[in-house]
């Protein structure tokens, strides 16, 4: 049991401050993986590490949808080129 409580804190102490930050270290984790540069364990844990910086990103970007829809309320349309509806 305490191993997943230090589990916990120890993901909380490592999270993100921000979504560029999540970003820009997913891309360093990809370019050292797509360059061979870890030892096997290293990539597994990069690929740990990366899965759980998506699931960030992912999260943040549902929560910026929510407040955009809850701002335009009703407003939000389907968007359409121009031209394209026209004819």
């Amino acid at each position: 049991m305490s191993k997943k409580l230090t589990a916990d804190a120890t993901a909380a102490a490592l999270a993100p401050a921000s979504f560029e930050e999540a970003m820009a270290e997913l891309a360093q984790l990809v370019a050292q993986m797509e360059a061979g540069q870890l030892p096997l364990e290293a990539s597994v844990a990069a690929y740990a590490r990366g899965s759980e910086l998506v699931k960030f990103c992912a999260a943040q970007l549902e929560k910026v949808e929510s407040q955009v829809k809850v701002l335009e309320g009703d407003m939000l349309k389907p968007f359409v080129a121009v031209g394209e509806g026209e004819q």
